[in-house]
């Protein structure tokens, strides 16, 4: 494979050799691992990926270009530090490609790594848990590269919402863009004002909002409880994000003053920061979730969701249980928490992304639940969430 040579050296001593792809330069990292099969580029623009260099195990990447289309970050950009594949492919064949893989990177600035055994990257993060790293095609020398690796700051403690959140409130009114993707909803006639707290937010997240008859004003991860409630919500929305919840104190402190005001949801950070709010208690999870195939089960219904997911935190079920909220969804790997309710607010939140981008659309129906609950007052009920995946299945068989 044609390229300058570049390393990849894991602060626990591990190297990685081969060539480099897109811009050329040195980036770092906390090295993780995503386990889906396509959406490289739904994972390359996600801003939960943001301080973090992203390995994908499937093997062969880059083979359907890149759109304009799948482009996840409302900035546009780019977000992961660094890429790391085993096969960069060669030919770019999508009716939807407007530009290769390799292109896209470099006019994005972005490091790529090709040519190196992903599977024993991914066994090693898997045994030794997420480690920070650093990739370069200037710094060759081991011990040096070796350096700026166990110089990089670790995860935990770090707010990296600062990084991605906007900076202002701006207005969201696109629905699905493409077919291609997802069908357009019915949603009824009442249209409910929300507002979206914008940590690192998912622009499909926005889409599935406005398909779910939602009103959108996104504010920044800053915004106070009576910026918010300015705005005299229906519901409010908080999304995903990178970095470590616990840190994101501001966001926290501004939930814990709509907490019983106001029907609130929170996706992936959402889902962490809701959680603390209520006064549980997160853990950094080993090597993290992320891929488009994790099986989930809701509670509430029995039923298993193939979820895609993105997160290296959670929130502890114990201390969860213990503010009165109520376990909704058990991830099936590893029995961490996925989702909650409350018995006494209008609140709920997943850990896993139901708006996929990449991944399955099984859990799609929890923005009809969301709806829902804007509607009737309280937390989505079993038979709720029941009903609500009956509907999304009617419809996809329509």
């Amino acid at each position: 494979m044609p390229g300058k040579p570049c390393k990849l050296a894991l602060a626990d001593g591990m190297i990685f050799t081969g060539v480099a792809f897109g811009a050329v330069g040195t980036a770092r990292g906390e090295v993780v691992f995503n386990t889906a099969m396509t959406g490289y580029q739904e994972v390359l623009t996600d801003p939960s990926y943001v301080g973090q260099i992203v390995t994908m195990t499937y093997p062969q990447i880059g083979n359907y270009g890149v759109n304009p289309e799948d482009v996840e970050s409302h900035d546009r950009r780019v977000k992961v530090s660094g890429f790391v594949v085993k096969e960069l492919s060669p030919a770019v064949s999508n009716f939807r490609a407007t530009d290769s893989l390799d292109a896209y990177l470099a006019a994005a600035g972005v490091m790529g790594l090709a040519g190196v055994d992903t599977r024993a990257l991914t066994r090693h993060l898997r045994t030794a848990g997420a480690v920070n790293g650093a990739m370069s095609s200037e710094v060759l020398d081991d011990e040096k590269l070796l350096e700026i690796a166990r110089s990089t700051p670790p995860m935990w403690g770090l707010d990296l919402v600062k990084v991605v959140a906007p900076k202002a409130e701006y207005r969201w009114s696109e629905g699905y863009v493409s077919a291609f993707a997802q069908a357009r909803r019915a949603h009824g006639e009442r249209i409910f004002r929300v507002v979206a707290v914008d940590c690192g937010a998912k622009t499909n997240i926005f889409r599935n909002l406005i398909e779910a008859g939602c009103d959108l004003t996104v504010v920044p991860a800053s915004a106070s409880a009576s910026d918010i409630l300015a705005h005299k919500p229906e519901g409010v929305f908080v999304s995903n994000g990178p970095g470590d919840p616990g840190v994101v104190t501001y966001a926290i402190e501004a939930l814990r003053g709509m907490i019983g005001r106001v029907p609130i949801f929170g996706i992936c950070l959402g889902h962490q920061l809701l959680g603390l709010a209520l006064g549980a208690e997160r853990f950094k999870l080993k090597f993290g979730h992320r891929g488009a195939n994790h099986p989930v089960r809701n509670q509430a219904t029995g039923k298993v969701e193939i979820t895609s997911q993105n997160h290296g935190f959670a929130i502890e079920e114990k201390s969860l249980q213990a503010t009165g909220a109520v376990l909704t969804h058990v991830n099936l790997n590893d029995r961490t928490v996925e989702g909650f309710t409350h018995a006494d607010k209008a609140l709920f939140s997943v850990q896993y992304h139901p708006e996929a981008s990449p991944g399955p659309h099984d859990a799609t129906y929890l923005f009809d639940c969301f709806r829902d609950m804007m509607e009737s007052g309280r937390a989505p009920s079993a038979q709720d969430m029941h009903t609500a995946q009956e509907k999304l299945a009617h419809a996809g068989r329509a």
